[in-house]
């Protein structure tokens, strides 16, 4: 059996460390996201909500989003009430930066009341 060569180890460690670097940084993003998500799709499917104006359902959700630590403005909320029900939909993005490189990531959670 043959042994690997040193350089081929070290790149495999070093490919593995950025790859754990990467879902460091990111995971926590994208579950921050996902409960984002979960919180406007339990607004948008409470019947209760439908009543209520725009201004208090985009308060939820900027509150919540706070809370979640997301970059989330005023502008970013967009509620549309048609006969089907209401929509909340949220688009956001957030800058990270690696090492020798930064990358958006784009977010578009959202929920309507079918």
């Amino acid at each position: 059996m043959s042994r690997l060569p040193r350089w081929r180890l070290a790149a495999g460690c070093l490919i593995l460390a950025m790859l754990l670097l990467a879902a460091a940084l990111f995971t926590p993003l994208y579950l921050r996201n996902l409960e984002l998500q979960n919180f406007v799709a339990g607004i948008t499917h409470d019947v209760k909500n439908q009543e209520k104006s725009d201004g208090v359902l985009r308060t939820w959700v900027l509150q919540k989003a706070e809370q979640l630590e997301l970059p989330v403005t005023e502008d970013n909320v967009h509620i549309l009430h048609g006969q089907e029900g209401m929509r909340i939909d949220v688009r956001y993005s957030v800058r990270v930066n690696l090492p020798l490189y930064t990358v958006d990531l784009h977010f578009y959670p959202g929920a309507g009341s079918r």
